[in-house]
């Protein structure tokens, strides 16, 4: 968890939400709102000059759709970790949005501890899937494929255990610490889960490691 101030950037179209969103924060130790935006368009310029640690982004908006502007902020190489905040959870918009390099996925109807959860961890580089969303990416990345993925090769024992802790959403430096390996190593292994999975990032690994039975039933966020 994070052990300072985490600053956050609200996306959203809706004053309400907005108003609703920050006062909530500012309710709760250890956050800061540095700012809101209405659109995607306008998001990324003031995420990119306030530069906060996180950034709740809707998806939905007239003024640059959220999977644009994800996909922008990471163009630029920005620094914040991005978590969806939608009332939307069909495969248009849960996939193209962990694909265009989102942290996590959460819908608006999450009680408030669990959105403070999710922030944090967020903050912490770590991968945030509401249940609903986590069975969408499942169904997303079915394949005719052999469950070893799309070689046909299956996960080493060392790779599963990775691929258990990164589930519950476990940092890279703490995996290395509880399995006594390297961070270098730890990104080795990930390297090929996403490889022998047919995957691209930890959140598609994780839905994959679910749908193929490795992972067990999907389950809630940390």
């Amino acid at each position: 968890m994070a052990d300072h101030t985490i600053t956050l950037l609200i996306v959203d179209d809706h004053p309400v939400v907005r108003d609703g969103l920050r006062g909530m924060f500012a309710t709760e130790p250890g956050f800061e709102v540095l700012g809101e935006a209405s659109g995607g368009t306008e998001g990324v310029e003031r995420a990119m000059r306030l530069d906060p640690d996180v950034v709740l982004m809707d998806l939905r908006m007239p003024d640059g759709g959220g999977v644009d502007a994800i996909r922008e902020l990471t163009r630029r190489g920005a620094r914040a970790k991005v978590l969806v905040l939608t009332t939307y959870d069909t495969d248009s918009d849960t996939l193209p949005a962990i694909e265009a390099g989102a942290t996590g996925y959460l819908l608006k109807d999450a009680p408030r501890e669990e959105l403070f959860t999710a922030v944090r961890a967020a903050a912490d580089g770590r991968t945030v899937l509401s249940p609903a969303v986590a069975t969408r990416l499942v169904s997303a990345v079915r394949s005719p494929s052999a469950p070893g993925g799309p070689g046909g090769e299956t996960l080493s024992a060392r790779e599963r255990e990775v691929l258990r802790l990164v589930a519950r959403g476990t940092s890279n430096r703490r995996i290395a610490a509880e399995l006594f390996i390297s961070e270098a190593t730890v990104k080795t292994h990930l390297t090929h889960v996403f490889a022998k999975l047919g995957v691209g990032d930890r959140a598609a690994a994780v839905a994959a490691g679910y749908e193929r039975g490795i992972l067990g039933r999907a389950e809630p966020a940390p």
